[in-house]
């Protein structure tokens, strides 16, 4: 690493709250001796954490090491010499009194340069002495050394002037128990325990660096010396990270803090050059993964569980523990998320595609239609033979159910709709959706095939009341299946809704499933160009005018309008053009202004009205010119078109009472960029068509 990396790496230990960091080998490289100096001289050491450096038994080599770490306020010097009999006979040639001898030797050279930094700058030494290669030397050897370096150091103490012994597997050649049994043994025998800190170093050879740790820490360890990921000789070191997560699933705290994991991984990986396995404890993209369709139905099983225990405990005051199937730890607690708990292949199950459809889109689906859309998933996962992500299973759903906007919306879309109801004695059964006990009426507008459609039906509830109004207008003939009918001979399809009114959410379902029935057969055709006889529907009428028009007419206002044509149409012997229609109730926009100068039969007044509202001051002015009261029944208002093209429409039925005469109502409608504008033209096109006085907007705004 460079100067930079290593300066990034010490940073990212400091904050994971590492109070001992081993730092370098000074006398190694200028480039670790630098690094050391920099950290000192740019005050990049808190004052709670001691560096470590490390040197073995040269005096030259601890010279430059002690040099390294001068003016430092606190610092481990930490020196080593082989023990065992491989590295005594084959590499050092040394008999057991040299090598206790060397160890002595270097240990007074140690004991002397410290005390004259610690004068000459005030740095603090604690002295760490590490047997190298300890799992291969003889127990009671590595004691006897041990015990010579301690004599020889002769300031061990307690507390903070405790010596320090290193222990390492150097190489891991045996079963962590084993280790285990050697660090009992020393712990037992080593002289003045108190004065002496017993620090672990595993290997991991073997695989089992983990383990040795833990066992260790069992048979009398007091500290543990590894790397973040385990990195290091061969097969690294100890992974820290990984060692301090299981003491955290076991209630023990390192005091170390892993709860942005992710940033740790990525400084770790840029400084070191080198990836996390994906099936790396903990830190591995796959950790919290599962593709298995028993271990996804069991995690969206145990979240559903947590919920309902975390909320029952917190009501309660306790605390919230983690249970989970097949997760021992709650990703959140480090800064994971549970985007990828849940990954689906061929091989997952309904159960996890429900939760990431759940998770994404908020939906929760029956179980029944868990099975149907789990089918959908299959198919395209074993086509394709790949992984499904996340959002190629929303983008699977939303286009087989036609769900989340125009880009997925199938050939039958619901603009808008009302539902009414009255009371019957007669039971009904159109679907089985819904209560006998009233009939319903629905009146909407939908978009088929890009054209809109006004259709009426009648149900015992709004879903049968919309399968009526399918039946008779578009030929579409379907029942809703019970949830509990089990039956296999007929075919069956799901469909979703959301709508902020229940009704319409399943108004907006039952398309949705109709729409993956019609597929591309051909629906009846909206004849626009055929004459209007007096026995024509009242939503041919209404038809003609959304599609021609864009104007979505309230169901009293087609109610009335109808009556006008069917007049109009017996008057015409029972036949009226499609351009008549438009021609009966076109008026002068002149005539339909808010607030300025009107004619009164003739006479130009001024007029002026105040109200809680632009519709009521208007009515107030009208009410100072005539005779008689005008209110407002009912009012209602849509947009029409799009983008910068877009006004609004809006609808005023008024009623007219006035002494001695029998009450009377008119429908009014308005349109203009305004939505207040639009409303105050509804008003006085209703009040002119009235006839209560001859109104003309002369200077009105």
């Amino acid at each position: 690493m460079t100067i930079e990396q290593k300066t990034l790496f010490f940073r990212q230990l400091v904050k994971c709250g590492v109070k001992q960091i081993e730092v370098a080998y000074p006398a190694a490289s200028d480039t670790d001796f630098g690094f050391v100096r920099g950290l000192i001289e740019k005050n990049e050491i808190p004052d709670d954490v001691w560096i470590q450096v490390l040197t073995p038994a040269r005096e030259d080599l601890i010279k430059r090491t002690i040099d390294s770490v001068a003016g430092a306020k606190h610092a481990i010097l930490h020196m080593y010499n082989a023990t065992s009999p491989t590295f005594r006979n084959v590499v050092f040639r040394n008999s057991k009194e040299q090598t206790v001898e060397l160890a002595v030797k270097h240990t007074k050279i140690v004991k002397q340069l410290t005390e004259e930094c610690t004068a000459k700058y005030g740095t603090i030494f604690k002295y760490e002495y590490s047997p190298e290669t300890f799992s291969q030397t003889e127990p009671e050897f590595a004691v006897e050394i041990c015990e010579a370096v301690k004599a020889t150091w002769g300031k061990a103490g307690t507390g903070e002037d405790r010596i320090i012994f290193n222990l390492p597997t150097t190489v891991e050649i045996s079963p962590p128990n084993h280790y285990a049994d050697q660090i009992e043994y020393f712990c037992s025998h080593i002289s003045e325990r108190e004065k002496v800190i017993v620090s672990l170093h595993p290997h991991n050879d073997r695989g089992t660096g983990i383990a040795s740790a833990e066992l260790g820490v069992l048979a009398g360890g007091d500290r543990i010396e590894g790397c973040l990921f385990g990195n290091g000789e061969r097969t690294g070191n100890v992974d820290l990270v990984n060692l301090a997560l299981n003491l955290y699933t076991q209630g023990i705290s390192p005091n170390l803090d892993f709860s942005d994991l992710q940033t740790v991984i990525d400084t770790v990986t840029q400084c070191n050059d080198l990836p996390i396995h994906p099936r790396h404890p903990y830190a591995g993209e796959l950790v919290y993964t599962a593709f298995s369709g028993s271990h996804q139905d069991a995690i969206k099983k145990g979240f559903e569980a947590q919920k309902n225990r975390h909320a029952e405990a917190a009501a309660k005051g306790e605390p919230l523990y983690w249970d989970m199937p097949y997760l021992p730890i709650d990703p959140a607690d480090l800064g994971q998320t549970y985007e990828a708990v849940i990954r689906v292949n061929s091989q997952s199950g309904k159960g996890g595609i429900a939760y990431l459809v759940k998770q994404r889109l908020g939906l929760d689906l029956p179980r029944r239609m868990q099975i149907a859309f789990y089918q959908v998933i299959q198919a395209i996962s074993d086509r394709e033979a790949r992984e499904m992500s996340v959002d190629d299973i929303t983008t699977a759903f939303r286009s087989t159910y036609h769900f989340g906007g125009p880009k997925y919306q199938g050939r039958l879309a619901l603009r808008n709709f009302k539902i009414s109801a009255e009371p019957t004695s007669e039971p009904q059964d159109d679907g089985g959706d819904e209560q006998p006990d009233e009939r319903r009426h629905f009146d909407g507008t939908l978009l088929v095939d890009g054209v809109y459609r006004v259709v009426r039906g009648d149900g015992n509830g709004p879903l049968s009341a919309l399968l009526d109004a399918l039946r008779t207008h578009l030929k579409i003939d379907l029942t809703i299946r019970d949830y509990s009918d089990d039956r296999k001979s007929s075919t069956s399809w799901w469909g979703v809704g959301v709508d902020s009114d229940i009704a319409g959410s399943g108004l907006r379902g039952l398309l949705s499933a109709v729409n993956s029935t019609i597929g591309d057969r051909a629906l009846p055709e909206l004849k626009l160009n055929v004459g209007f006889s007096a026995t024509s529907a009242q939503a041919d009428i209404a038809n003609a005018l959304v599609n021609a028009l864009g104007l979505e007419l309230p169901r009293r206002f087609q109610s009335a309008f109808f009556e006008v044509v069917q007049r109009y149409a017996r008057d015409r012997d029972s036949q009226i053009s499609y351009d008549d229609l438009f021609k009966m109730e076109h008026l002068d926009a002149t005539r339909r202004q808010l607030n300025g100068e009107f004619l009164f039969s003739g006479e130009k007044r001024t007029v002026s009205g105040q109200g809680n509202g632009p519709l009521s001051a208007t009515l107030a002015a009208l009410h100072q010119q005539i005779s008689g009261t005008l209110s407002i029944r009912e009012y209602s208002e849509h947009s029409i078109g799009e983008g910068t093209e877009v006004v609004a429409a809006s609808y005023v039925e008024l009623v007219y009472e006035a002494p001695g005469q029998k009450k009377r109502s008119s429908w009014g409608v308005g349109a203009d960029t305004d939505i207040t504008a639009s409303g105050l033209k509804a008003v006085l096109n209703a009040a002119s068509c009235l006839d209560v006085v001859a109104l003309k907007a002369v200077n009105g705004h």
